[in-house]
């Protein structure tokens, strides 16, 4: 099973490179049919998680991807399914 992994640790003070990263990990996962993008974005406050979150319920993104999963052993990151 093909997986993309993108960790959101080096820029998550940076409103347009966390969602310049994700939109491009997304845009890689549909382009190449690729199953999962796996989303790290680490424990902390919980203030990166919720900015992935909103990030993914947008319409646009919403449209393009099956389901999020996360992590039940490790609360610092996120799958995002896709149907191709």
């Amino acid at each position: 099973m093909a997986r993309i992994s993108i960790d959101l640790h080096q820029c998550f003070r940076d409103g347009r490179k966390i969602d310049a990263a994700l939109e491009g990990a997304i845009d890689d996962a549909c382009a190449k049919h690729i199953a999962t993008v796996e989303i790290i974005h680490g424990k902390g406050s919980g203030q990166l998680k919720k900015r992935v979150l909103r990030f993914l319920q947008r319409p646009d993104i919403r449209a393009r991807y099956h389901r999020v999963e996360k992590d039940s052993r490790n609360h610092g990151r996120l799958f995002v399914h896709f149907r191709h």
